[in-house]
């Protein structure tokens, strides 16, 4: 079902020929990585978080990780990651498949800005075993992002 929410969604921009299904797991950046034969960074990863008791989405580079002290400045509040049980619930999607397309109304969604490092980036796409080629532009417009940010540290 996640899966089919995010291929609607896509395909109000037209990108819907973009999306690929994999045989195998695509639930980590690893695994996505290899699936797609690309680098680790690549895969754009979105991660989930409360920020005041709402939930929100942020899609960094696959080897980025969050700075604690850039995303207190950023949402003045510690990073607290939405439990994996919670994440379908709260977002729309399960851990695995947690994109920025097709999500829950009441989801914020942000892009960092480790993306921009890369011309073409992959996001999951709903599932385990998708994903979406994007460029940053496409990214830009399909996912409904409220801005860029910078809340990772640089690698």
């Amino acid at each position: 079902m996640s899966f089919n929410k995010a291929q609607k969604h896509l395909k109000k921009y037209h990108l819907e020929h973009n999306i690929m299904e994999f045989p195998v797991s695509s639930a980590t950046v690893v695994e996505a990585a290899s699936a797609l034969n690309c680098s680790l960074d690549e895969i754009a990863k979105t991660l989930s978080f409360i920020v005041l008791d709402k939930p929100i989405l942020i899609v960094v580079a696959g080897e980025s990780k969050i700075d604690n002290s850039k995303f207190k400045n950023e949402f003045h509040t510690k990073a607290k990651m939405i439990p994996a049980s919670d994440v379908e619930t709260l977002i729309g999607h399960a851990v695995g498949g947690v994109c920025p397309f097709g999500v829950n109304e009441n989801v914020t969604i942000y892009l960092d800005i480790s993306l921009k490092r890369h011309q073409i980036i992959y996001p999951a796409c709903g599932s385990s075993n998708s994903a979406v080629k994007l460029t940053i532009s496409e990214l830009e417009k399909s996912s409904n992002y409220q801005k860029w940010i910078d809340v990772c540290k640089n690698i």
